[in-house]
């Protein structure tokens, strides 16, 4: 039994992994706020001190309010920034390989294509720069790291795109969604399984480390992406007319990046993961949410 020690418990990623760690062979002790409080590095520490002899430590906790996070910086530094650093020195210290997600908000979206894990990094705004930070203090502790970026992340769970554009779906008959930033939807589900194979390759010594890019195919546009989730969920009568617009008819306070389409070639190298179909999960999530509503 692969044994997870991870840090989060209610995210999207985090839920996932509990859900699906028994059928990966993994037994998962997942940790809340109230267990290991991110806004506090050394609680992390003392959480990996107290896990005893795990195989893997998962990240998949982090400061995620985008918006939020321009207004505070401190408080999403530390989370993002300071706590991963903390759990990777400790990992490093009793050579536990560490699981961390980030973000494509790392790059700032002005190269046309997909990003690849070498391409220079340039957060636009604080959710991306504490991201960035957290990634280079995990980096710098010099264990053994996996860095999984991702994009767009979706589910049944929590707070998302999907979620959203259904609920407006039920009170507006027209929804403008921006329809010039790229990049690829990513079900949290599909994140979780790639974590449990790259944990069970690293548990089972064939891990290798560094950067990885993972997110969902083919590269779409928000606006495209509502009129497959209101194809896919609604009736063609209850289908909100969806108009493109664009990022500057939708300011907000943190700058998006126009591309974020992530290339994921290095991660099917490595570890035989390819790249998800985000429209055939997109189908599961909506089932899911059918289900539950």
């Amino acid at each position: 039994m692969l044994s997870i020690l991870q840090f989060g418990a209610t995210g999207q990623v985090a839920r996932e992994l509990i859900r699906q760690g028994p059928a990966a062979g993994a037994q998962i002790v997942a940790l809340s706020r109230a267990d290991a409080d991110l806004a506090h590095p050394e609680a992390c520490v003392d959480a990996i001190a107290r896990a005893g002899a795990v195989d893997v430590v998962i990240n998949a906790a982090a400061y995620t309010a985008v918006d939020q996070a321009e207004a505070d910086e401190a408080t999403a530094l530390r989370v993002n920034g300071d706590a991963p650093g903390a759990m990777a020195r400790a990992c490093a210290a009793r050579n536990i390989p560490l699981l961390h997600v980030s973000t494509d908000y790392v790059f700032d979206g002005s190269t046309s294509g997909a990003y690849g894990e070498d391409a220079p990094v340039n957060p636009l705004g604080a959710y991306g720069w504490t991201k960035l930070a957290g990634e280079q203090a995990v980096w710098a502790a010099g264990g053994p790291t996996v860095i999984l970026r991702t994009s767009w992340v979706f589910s049944a769970f929590g707070k998302n795109f999907v979620k959203t554009m259904l609920r407006l779906a039920e009170q507006r008959n027209e929804l403008g969604v921006v329809d010039d930033q790229h990049g690829g939807p990513t079900a949290a589900g599909d994140i979780a399984d790639a974590l449990l194979k790259v944990a069970r390759a690293c548990a089972d010594g064939r891990g290798q480390w560094g950067i990885f890019h993972f997110s969902g195919a083919p590269v779409t546009t928000w606006r495209r992406f509502a009129e497959a989730i209101f194809e896919r969920a609604l009736p063609p009568e209850r289908r909100p007319r969806v108009r493109p617009i664009r990022t500057a008819d939708y300011p907000t306070p943190a700058v998006r990046p126009a591309n974020s389409a992530l290339d994921c070639r290095r991660i099917a190298a490595a570890y035989g993961i390819a790249q998800p179909s985000w429209e055939s999960s997109l189908e599961r999530v909506i089932e899911e949410l059918q289900i539950g509503g």
